[in-house]
C-alpha cells in the first residue's frame, strides 16, 4: 500500500513559465478492423440508432462527447496486410479476405469512403496508415492520389466515381506500424526500414510536398533495438518525415498496484528518451528541423489476461480486447494523459487506442446500447479544457516507495492556460491507495482565482467499473471544500482519484 499523506503536495502556477502549446491532435484515437471496434462498434447496419450508413448515431454522439480530434486508421497491425483497393466501390463487389494480423476476416464492408464518411460526421481529423508491410512505395503513391487528388486521372476519377467528389484532404499519414516488431508482416531491420520509409515519403511528396509524415518509432521501450532503431531510421530519413512514433500500454501485474499507479514515470522518461534521441541525430545531421513525436497507441491494456470469451480463428469481428475498465485504471490512465501534456512541447500528436469496444473508452452491445467506461471521463474533460499553453508544474510534496521505480511523487500533475480568457485548468492524480492529499497552489502568476469547477473521478470500491448492466456505476463528482484564500489554492484529493480543477478570473 501507498503510504499516507503526512504533507501537503505544492505547486506554484505562473504564466511565464510555459511547456508549450497543446496541439490539438494531441487528443486524437485510433479505429483499427481488429475485434468489434468497427463492426458493431462504429458500424451496424440494421440497428436502432443506425444512421442510412449504417453508423452508430448513439456512438458517434459519444465520440464527439469524448471529444476526439484525430482517429488513426486502419492500423495497427492490420495495416501491414491492407489493400485499399478491396475497400472501395460497391459494397456487394468487395472481396472478403483473411486479415492475418489478428486471424480474422475481414469482410471489406466497412471501407475508406465509411471511414472517411465517419470523419466528416464526427469532425474528427482522418489520420491514414499505409502498407509498408506487404506493399510499398507504388502502394503509398496510389492511395495518396486516390484520397487527394481533385480529379482528371485514373485513381482520383476513381474516387469521385465511387462517391467522393471533394478530394480527402488527409494531411497526416504513418510510413507503416511497428515494423520493427517480429510479429508485424513485413517485419524489417531499421536499416531496411528507414530506406523504405525514406523513399515512400520522398515518392508522396513528389505528390503533395507539405504532408506530415510519421515514421514508425520502436514498438515500445522495452524493445532490444530502442533507441538505435530511432536513430537509424531518422539518419535515413530525417529530411523528408516530421515526426517518429511511439506506443505505450501499461497494466497491472502480480498485484503490484503502486507501480501500475506510477506508470506515467514509465511513459515520461519514454518520451525524453525518444526525444533526446531525435536531437542526438538532429546535431549529428546539423539539420535545423526538430522531429517532433505522434504518440499514436497508448492506454491500460491488460495483455496478460485470458480473453474471456470463446474465439475461433477466422472469426468475423469476435470479442477481441475487451478491457473493463476500473476506477484504478482511469486514474492511471488520467496520468497518461498529464504525461502527454507535460511535453506538449514535443508530443504533438497522440492516439489513444482505441476508440470502440477494443480496450477503449466506449463500450456497445450488438443490437443493444452504447456506454462510457471509466477511461472516458479523464479524456473528454482533457479534450475539452486542456485547451491553450501548458504551465510548468513542479511538485514538491510527498513520495512513495514502489518496487518498479524507486519513490515516486503522490501528486502527478499538470496545468493548461488559455491565454485569452485567462481561464487555467489543473489536473491532477493522488496516487494514494488510501489517504486523502492535501494540495496546495501558489496562483501569483496567474490571473485566475476564481475556483470554476472542481470534479473528481473516485469510488470507494476502486475496482469499480461500469458495465452494460450498471452502465453509470462511475461518473465523476463535484469535490467539497477547495477554495482560494490569499492568492493560494487549497484542496483536498480524495484517495486514488483524477481531479479536474478549473479557475477563472476573478470578477472585479
Amino acid at each position: 500500500m501507498s503510504a499516507p499523506a503526512t504533507t501537503p503536495a505544492r505547486f506554484t502556477l505562473d504564466s511565464a513559465f510555459g511547456i508549450g502549446t497543446v496541439h490539438p491532435r494531441l487528443y486524437g484515437s485510433f479505429v483499427e478492423h481488429l475485434g468489434r471496434c468497427v463492426y458493431s462498434g462504429l458500424y451496424e447496419p440494421g440497428h436502432p440508432a443506425a444512421d442510412p450508413a449504417g453508423l452508430r448515431q448513439d456512438v458517434l454522439a459519444l465520440i464527439r462527447e469524448l471529444g476526439v480530434t484525430t482517429v488513426r486508421y486502419p492500423g495497427g497491425n492490420f495495416v501491414s496486410g491492407y489493400r485499399w483497393e478491396d475497400t472501395v466501390g460497391p459494397r456487394e463487389e468487395r472481396p472478403v479476405r483473411l486479415d492475418l494480423a489478428w486471424k480474422t476476416t475481414e469482410t471489406n464492408e466497412f471501407g475508406l469512403g465509411e471511414f472517411m464518411d465517419f470523419c466528416r460526421k464526427t469532425g474528427a481529423e482522418p489520420m491514414m496508415a499505409v502498407n509498408l508491410g506487404t506493399r510499398g512505395v507504388e502502394d503509398a503513391v496510389r492511395l495518396l492520389e486516390y484520397c487527394n487528388h481533385p480529379g482528371g486521372t485514373e485513381l482520383s476519377d476513381l474516387r469521385i466515381a465511387h462517391g467522393g467528389e471533394e478530394p480527402y484532404g488527409i494531411r497526416m499519414w504513418c510510413l507503416g506500424n511497428e515494423v520493427d516488431g517480429t510479429w508485424q508482416i513485413g517485419h524489417k531491420t531499421a536499416e531496411e526500414y528507414g530506406r523504405f520509409a525514406a523513399e515512400t515519403a520522398r515518392a508522396m511528396r513528389m505528390i503533395e510536398p507539405d504532408l506530415e509524415l510519421v515514421a514508425c518509432g520502436s514498438s515500445g521501450s522495452g524493445m532490444s533495438t530502442f533507441a538505435a532503431w530511432e536513430a537509424t531510421v531518422l539518419e535515413a530519413a530525417y529530411d523528408l518525415v516530421d515526426h517518429v512514433s511511439l506506443h505505450a500500454y501499461y497494466e497491472e501485474t502480480d498485484g503490484d498496484r503502486d507501480s501500475f499507479l506510477a506508470s506515467a514515470v514509465d511513459m515520461e522518461h519514454f518520451i525524453e528518451s525518444v526525444v533526446a534521441t531525435c536531437d542526438h541525430v538532429r546535431a549529428r545531421l546539423k539539420a535545423t528541423k526538430r522531429i517532433n513525436l505522434s504518440f499514436d497507441e497508448w492506454n491500460v491494456w491488460y495483455q496478460s489476461r485470458p480473453n474471456p470469451h470463446h474465439v475461433e480463428d477466422w472469426q468475423q469481428a469476435p470479442r477481441l480486447l475487451e478491457d473493463v475498465y476500473t476506477v484504478t485504471d482511469a486514474v492511471v490512465f488520467g496520468s497518461l494523459l498529464i504525461a502527454l501534456l507535460r511535453h506538449a512541447d514535443r508530443v504533438t500528436a497522440a492516439s489513444l487506442a482505441q476508440l470502440v469496444n477494443v480496450i477503449a473508452p466506449i463500450m456497445t452491445e450488438p443490437g443493444g446500447p452504447a456506454w462510457r467506461q471509466t477511461t472516458f471521463f479523464p479524456f473528454a474533460q482533457a479534450s475539452r479544457h486542456g485547451r491553450g499553453r501548458v504551465l510548468r508544474v513542479e511538485v514538491d510534496g510527498p513520495t512513495y516507495p514502489t518496487a518498479r521505480f524507486g519513490d515516486v511523487p503522490l501528486l502527478h500533475a499538470t496545468a493548461v492556460t488559455d491565454d485569452e480568457t485567462g481561464a487555467v485548468t489543473v489536473f491532477a492524480v493522488n496516487r494514494s491507495q488510501s489517504e486523502a492529499l492535501p494540495l496546495e497552489i501558489d496562483l501569483r502568476g496567474i490571473d485566475a482565482h476564481t475556483v470554476e469547477e472542481h470534479l473528481v473521478l473516485s469510488d470507494a470500491d476502486p475496482d469499480a467499473r461500469n458495465t452494460l448492466d450498471h452502465p453509470d456505476r462511475v461518473t465523476p463528482h463535484p469535490a467539497t471544500g477547495t477554495l482560494v484564500k490569499d492568492g493560494v489554492l487549497r484542496a483536498g484529493l480524495e484517495p486514488l482519484s483524477w481531479n479536474m480543477i478549473r479557475l477563472t478570473r476573478t470578477q472585479s
